[in-house]
C-alpha cells in the first residue's frame, strides 16, 4: 500500500534529475523513453517487466522466511547475545504489538509483488506466447501475495487492478474476499494454458519460473487452507500423476544446500547462481544469519562449515523431542536435520568457547541449514553472505502432504501412500490407515523450519496448544550444560489475538478506510 505513496515522489526526482542532466550533457537514449503506456509492448519490454516482478518476489524473502518460521515452535531467536535482534525475539516470544518491522516489511513487500504483477497483466496484451506467458505467470504472483495476505493478516485489502488516485485508501476486505482472490488468480494461470511444465522431474532450467504444476500445487494449497478438501485432492493428485516432480533421492543431508538447486523437488525457489561476476547479486542475509555463531564456538575438525555466521533459528528441545519420538536418537532424518552438542563434541571436537553461552539455545545445532563453505561463492570468514543456495519457497514433499492432508478429510484413499513416500525416503517403516495426527507429525518433521507450521497451527487450531507458552523463558547454552530459564518474560505467548496479524501500525494511520485486526 505504501509504494502507492512513495511512488510519485520517487518519479518526480527522476524527472528533475532527467531534466537538468539532459540540458547539461548530450547523451543518447537507448530503448524506450516513455511511460508505462508506451512500455510492455514488446517481448523484450514484457521479460523485463516479469524479472523485475520476479525481483521484487525475491527481495521479501529474509522478511518472509523469519517472520514465519520465528512465529512456530520450531526454533528459538538465537544470535549472539540477548537483544542481538530485538525485533526477531518479540515475534518468537510473542511479545510485538503492531509496529514491528519484519511483519510491516513483508506486508508491504506483498503489495509490492501485487503492483508489479497488476502492471504485467494490465499493460501486457497476450499476443504472443512469451506475453501470454509473462501474464500468466503475474497472475500467479498476484495470487501468491494474496494467499499469504489471507493466511497471515485475514483482512487486508484485495488489490486486483492498479489503483487511481482516488482508490488509494481502500479499506479492509473480508477473509473470505482474499482467498477468493488467491484461488480466482490460481485458476486464470492454470486455464490460460501459457504456463510451461517441466520436460522432466529433473529438468533444472525448466524449475527456475513458475510451471503449470507449480500453480497448481498452490491452488491445491489454498484449497486446503480454505477447507475444500475434494478440490483440493484433485488439483494436487493432477500435480503428482504429472510425474514432472519427484523426491530427492540424492544425499538427504544436502536437500537444503546448493547442490540440490532446482532439483527434482524444487517447486517454488528464489533463483541464486555461483558466478563471481554477480556476487553482490547473489548476496543474502539469510544462510548467514541461520549458520552457527562461529565466533563464540570452537568448530574443531568439522574443515567444511562455513565461519563467520550470526546464529539464530536454533531448533526447540520441544522438535527435536518429536523427531526422536518418531525416529529414535539416532534416526536418518533427525541426524540431518539436528545435532546434539554431545554429538557434535564426540565426533568432530567442537567446543563452546570459554566463558561464552550462546543465547535461544538448547545445545541443538540446526544441521538442516548448517552453513558450508561449499555453498559460497566467495568464502568469507568475516561475513558470509554470499552463498547460492536456491532460496526455497515450495518443495514436492509439502504437495505429497498436502494431498495426504486432503485425502484424510475427504476420505480419499491415497494418504497413505503419498506419506509413505516421505517415510520410504527417510527411512521409516510405512504406516496404515493414517490420521490427521499421524499427517500433522509427519509435517512437522519433514518441513520444520521451512515456513508452513505457524499457519499450519493456526488453521488446524492448535496454535495456543503449542505455542501459548511460547517467551516464558528462553534458554541459553554454554559448556555447563543448558541454562533453562537464562531469560524470562512477564508477558508472553499465542492468544486468541495472533490467530491474525496486525495490520502494521502506520498502514493504520495514513488510511482513514482501515480498521485494526481484532485484539489489536
Amino acid at each position: 500500500m505504501k509504494l502507492k505513496y512513495i511512488l510519485p515522489a520517487i518519479i518526480a526526482t527522476a524527472a528533475m534529475l532527467f531534466t537538468s542532466c539532459e540540458d547539461g550533457l548530450d547523451i543518447p537514449k537507448h530503448g524506450n523513453m516513455g511511460g508505462q503506456d508506451d512500455f510492455y509492448k514488446t517481448d523484450a519490454e514484457t521479460e523485463q517487466a516479469v524479472a523485475s516482478m520476479y525481483v521484487s518476489w525475491g527481495n521479501n524473502y529474509f522478511n518472509w522466511f523469519f517472520l514465519k518460521n520465528l512465529l512456530s515452535d520450531d526454533v528459538w531467536t538465537g544470535g549472539g547475545s540477548r537483544g542481538d535482534n530485538s525485533d526477531m525475539e518479540r515475534l518468537n516470544e510473542y511479545t510485538f504489538d503492531t509496529d514491528h518491522g519484519i511483519i510491516a516489511g513483508v506486508y508491504q513487500g506483498l503489495y509490492g509483488v501485487i503492483y508489479k504483477a497488476n502492471l504485467i497483466i494490465e499493460k501486457v496484451t497476450p499476443d504472443t506466447p512469451v506475453k501470454s506467458q509473462a501474464v500468466a505467470e503475474a497472475r500467479f504472483f498476484r495470487g501468491w501475495a494474496h494467499f499469504e495476505l489471507a493466511s497471515l493478516w485475514g483482512t487486508a485489502p484485495v488489490v486486483d487492478h492498479l489503483l487511481e488516485p482516488g482508490e488509494y485508501h481502500k479499506g479492509n476486505s473480508t477473509t473470505e474476499e482474499l482467498w477468493d482472490q488467491a484461488e480466482n488468480d490460481f485458476r486464470a494461470a492454470i486455464d490460460s494454458k501459457a504456463l510451461p511444465s517441466k520436460s522432466n522431474p529433473n529438468d533444472e532450467t525448466g524449475a527456475i519460473r513458475v510451471t503449470l504444476e507449480t500453480a497448481r500445487a498452490m491452488l491445491g494449497k489454498t484449497l486446503v487452507f480454505r477447507g475444500k478438501y475434494a478440490d483440493a485432492a484433485t488439483e494436487l493428485d493432477k500435480v503428482i500423476a504429472s510425474g514432472k516432480y519427484d523426491l530427492y533421492r540424492g544425499d538427504y543431508d544436502k536437500l537444503h544446500h546448493a547442490i540440490a538447486n532446482n532439483c527434482c523437488e524444487a517447486m517454488l525457489e528464489v533463483q541464486k547462481r555461483n558466478d563471481p561476476e554477480q556476487i553482490w547479486n547473489m548476496f543474502t542475509m539469510t544462510y548467514l544469519m541461520m549458520g552457527w555463531r562461529t565466533s563464540l564456538i570452537n568448530i574443531g575438525s568439522m574443515a567444511e562449515i562455513a565461519n563467520g555466521t550470526y546464529g539464530f533459528v536454533n531448533p526447540t528441545g520441544s522438535l527435536y523431542d518429536a523427531f526422536v519420538a518418531m525416529e529414535g536418537k539416532n534416526g536418518y532424518r533427525l541426524n540431518s536435520t539436528i545435532r546434539t552438542y554431545d554429538e557434535l563434541n564426540s565426533e568432530y571436537g567442537l567446543t563452546v568457547n570459554a566463558g561464552e553461552r550462546l543465547v535461544g539455545h538448547e545445545g541443538l545445532f540446526n544441521w538442516k541449514n548448517r552453513a558450508l563453505k561449499e555453498d559460497n561463492v566467495m568464502d568469507n570468514q568475516m561475513f558470509q553472505g554470499t552463498q547460492y543456495i536456491n532460496l526455497r519457497v515450495m518443495r514436492y514433499a509439502e504437495v505429497l502432504l498436502l494431498a495426504a492432508e486432503a485425502h484424510i478429510k475427504s476420505g480419499g484413499s491415497k494418504a497413505d501412500d503419498y506419506i509413505n513416500a516421505i517415510r520410504e525416503r527417510v527411512k521409516l517403516a510405512p504406516v496404515s490407515g493414517a490420521t490427521l495426527e499421524d499427517l500433522k507429525k509427519e509435517k512437522r518433521l519433514e518441513m520444520c523450519m521451512e515456513c508452513v507450521r505457524f499457519q499450519d497451527l493456526v488453521r488446524w487450531g492448535d496454535a495456543a496448544k503449542y505455542l501459548g507458552n511460547r517467551g516464558a523463558s528462553i534458554p541459553a547454552f554454554s559448556a555447563k550444560g543448558v541454562e533453562a530459564k537464562a531469560y524470562t518474560n512477564s508477558s508472553f505467548g499465542f492468544k486468541d489475538k495472533h490467530n491474525l496479524l496486525p495490520i502494521p501500525r502506520k498502514e493504520i494511520e495514513l488510511n482513514r478506510n482501515m480498521t485494526q485486526n481484532t485484539g489489536w
